[in-house]
């Protein structure tokens, strides 16, 4: 069905609120999250939604995002050419006790990174060795090692111990160099000098409990005041997070009308160079800042993308 793909990496240059309703607990608007890892994720669904919402007020002809995202859901005459995954969590930012904060990943991460460039046809991640390491171990980069105090990296409340014995530079190169916002060029610098591996359970503990918890108040127009019941608390994924998802692309799916030919169609590729670079006078999504998930009118949901494979 779908014949050409690519990884698309979302890097938060603010916080998002991708939600999963609400429910009784602390956190009444938590954000989404998987079912068996915890780690927090985007639905492929809202970022198809979130692209063709930007794509829909930035390409004049509406006949155009139909061919490539589908046609309105009350006329569905044919589906879209193009899909997404879910985005899986890649980097996540850990307060530190030097250099302010580090881009800490796991193994379980790193395996669905490769196995999401490979599927793409990146061939740079062939190569890539994930970290095996004890529960208080870190893998530090060469570059990093002005993020230890000694021999131990210090992030939130806990210390871990750096294994010397695995290397993640390529790796950690790598994704400032492909991955990561273009410009600045600071944090991508950044990844490259203070990405952390951590065990499993140690990045789940800092994914579950280190997003960002608001307190919001509903006030009153006519006091002025709180109202009853009115504080409630959403979650965000934090800044400088960078997640993954798997963009795929498959020939232009409308119906054959008389006069058509082969020709009359978009391929694969052609669709998805489309969404990457553009077409016709019309800007690709790569590098390009959009808005994804809730509470956009506070700011909320601000990712830049970057597109790797795909015939680029």
């Amino acid at each position: 069905m779908f014949e050409k793909k690519a990884a698309m990496f979302l890097y938060c240059v603010s916080p998002v609120h991708m939600g999963a309703g609400t429910q009784l607990g602390v956190i009444d608007n938590p954000i989404q999250r998987e079912r068996h890892t915890e780690h927090p994720m985007m639905a492929g669904s809202g970022l198809k939604g979130a692209l063709r919402h930007d794509a829909q007020t930035r390409w004049e002809q509406s006949a155009w995002v139909h061919k490539l995202f589908g046609p309105d859901a009350k006329v569905p005459e044919h589906a879209g050419a193009i899909s997404f995954s879910d985005a899986q969590i890649v980097l996540f930012p850990v307060r530190s006790l030097k250099q302010t904060f580090v881009y800490a990943t796991c193994p379980t991460a790193l395996a669905r990174l490769q196995r999401t460039l490979l599927t793409a046809g990146v061939v740079d991640a062939q190569g890539w060795k994930i970290p095996e390491l004890g529960q208080d171990d870190c893998v530090v980069v060469d570059e990093g090692k002005d993020l230890l105090v000694g021999d131990k990296l210090i992030l939130e409340s806990f210390q871990f111990k750096n294994n010397t014995k695995n290397s993640t530079k390529g790796m950690a190169a790598w994704l400032g160099q492909s991955a990561m916002p273009a410009e600045p060029s600071y944090f991508a610098d950044k990844v490259k000098k203070h990405l952390v591996v951590l065990h499993d359970d140690r990045f789940n503990y800092f994914v579950r409990n280190a997003t960002v918890v608001e307190a919001h108040v509903r006030i009153s127009d006519e006091s002025g005041t709180a109202d009853d019941g009115g504080l409630f608390y959403t979650e965000n994924l934090p800044s400088e997070s960078l997640l993954l998802s798997l963009g795929m692309a498959s020939r232009e799916r409308r119906k054959k009308k008389e006069g058509d030919d082969s020709t009359s169609f978009l391929s694969a590729e052609e669709i998805m160079a489309a969404i990457i670079r553009g077409d016709k006078g019309r800007e690709g999504f790569d590098g390009r800042l959009i808005q994804v998930g809730g509470d956009a009118t506070t700011g909320r949901g601000q990712v830049v993308l970057r597109f790797v494979g795909g015939g680029q």
